[in-house]
């Protein structure tokens, strides 16, 4: 298993945990999924957006379900079920049907549910529509990439005009540690509509930067509330 201080991965609660920001999202959704179902745990994972299916030795045919039926059908073989619309035309899939829905955030124990996009790009601020947060949601993940340190906000930061007032720069100026910790921990950035719910931070490709630069990050999180036991770095070899 990973490296994650996360307690709620074992806390032995049900959670309907929702990821917004920047790139790796996707990937992380599929990593907690398969963590829950190894421990045993009725899990599903969705898009309140657009995902693509993991596609690995034939495993998208193997994890998604079209009904009720085949996800308690994989969820009795001790897999955990990938729900949604197929798009036409993306191969991508989109929110499910809502009764689909319904009854499956009624009878699992755990939801891990994509609820922005970022079109890949490490960092992301949320448009006046986003993220799609269920009212069911209780935690919150924001998550980015430090592949955006050193970019001009424009290479690296999806949807960049939005952060003017957070920023006071222009786009010319190069993403630092500040300006990441800026987008994780403000309301206009990945903590937008979070309220009570939960928040935790997965920062993306460590492996890319110095020690001393994640480190500086995790600093400036924690003078701004966010506990080191609530941070996850994730990188090769982190």
């Amino acid at each position: 298993m990973f490296q994650c201080p996360w307690h709620f991965l074992i806390d032995e609660q049900k959670h309907i945990i929702s990821l917004v920001g920047g790139g790796g999202k996707t990937t992380i959704m599929y990593e907690l999924a398969a963590h829950y179902a190894q421990a045993g745990k009725r899990v599903v994972a969705l898009t309140t957006t657009h995902i693509w299916l993991p596609c690995s030795d034939g495993l998208a045919s193997e994890v998604y379900a079209p009904s009720m039926e085949a996800v308690q059908d994989l969820w009795q073989g001790g897999s955990y079920a990938v729900i949604g619309t197929l798009e036409q035309g993306t191969g991508k899939l989109i929110a499910p049907a809502a009764d689909l829905l319904q009854a499956v955030l009624r009878l699992c124990d755990v939801a891990i549910i994509e609820a922005d996009g970022a079109k890949q790009m490490p960092c992301k601020l949320p448009a006046e529509h986003e993220p799609v947060l269920l009212p069911e949601c209780d935690i919150v993940i924001g998550v980015v990439g430090l592949d955006a340190l050193g970019k001009s906000l424009e290479e690296g930061c999806f949807r960049w005009q939005l952060g003017r007032e957070i920023f006071a720069s222009s786009c010319n100026l190069l993403i630092d540690e500040v300006k990441v910790a800026d987008i994780l921990t403000s309301e206009q950035g990945s903590r937008k509509a979070v309220g009570t719910r939960d928040y935790y931070i997965a920062i993306n490709k460590c492996e890319l930067v110095e020690p001393a630069n994640a480190e500086h990050l995790v600093g400036l999180l924690v003078e701004r509330g966010i506990t080191r036991e609530r941070i996850w770095l994730r990188g090769k070899g982190v």
